[in-house]
């Protein structure tokens, strides 16, 4: 069956996604801020650090991002559902009521978000009808909490408890990196 659009938007509905705000600063003032909800953020290398988040080329972002050279990524927890439905709509974003800090790139940076990573730009790559961004990695840091998930069209969250199984899990998975040097 051939893949148009409507069908691939369909199928990657299918793939669950961590929700994210990618934020920049664009200009010295604090209302040159802009945000975007995004899904399509990925870790490229661990040496260098390196990570990449998709912008529609007609999206404001794009522009932004290209002007600041900086760009911060900030995972959100189950509690900022609203705030990723805020970041998802066109138009002036606005970030009053969010606490903020400022990265180290100059990147505004959600206090609340359960991790972020703040990045230089590096590299701007055409793909397709989006611009593929690949930021440095220059600092991070995790928070606790739950993570907000997107699947098939509609917000979700992780419905297992007990975090110490993870841990274990993610040592697993650190163990085979360190030894395979993939996972």
């Amino acid at each position: 069956m051939p893949c148009e659009p409507a069908l691939q938007r369909r199928i990657m509905g299918r793939f669950s996604t961590g929700v994210t705000i990618v934020t920049t600063r664009y200009g010295a003032g604090d209302e040159e801020v802009w945000g975007m909800t995004a899904n399509s953020f990925t870790s490229l290398s661990l040496e260098p650090p390196l990570i990449l988040v998709t912008v529609d080329y007609r999206n404001a972002m794009y522009e932004y991002v290209q002007r600041g050279a900086c760009f911060a990524v900030n995972i959100l927890t189950t509690h900022q559902e609203a705030i990723s439905r805020q970041f998802a709509t066109r138009g002036p974003k606005d970030f009053s009521g969010i606490a903020l800090a400022t990265g180290e790139t100059g990147a505004p940076i959600l206090a609340d978000a359960l991790a972020y990573l703040d990045c230089r730009l590096v590299n701007t790559v055409p793909g397709g009808d989006h611009a593929i961004f690949i930021g440095e990695v220059v600092a991070g840091d995790i928070n606790g909490g739950q993570p907000l998930l997107f699947y098939n069209g509609r917000y979700t969250r992780l419905t297992h408890s007990g975090m110490s199984e993870q841990a274990g899990d993610l040592n697993a998975l650190e163990g085979a990196y360190e030894h395979y040097g993939c996972i």
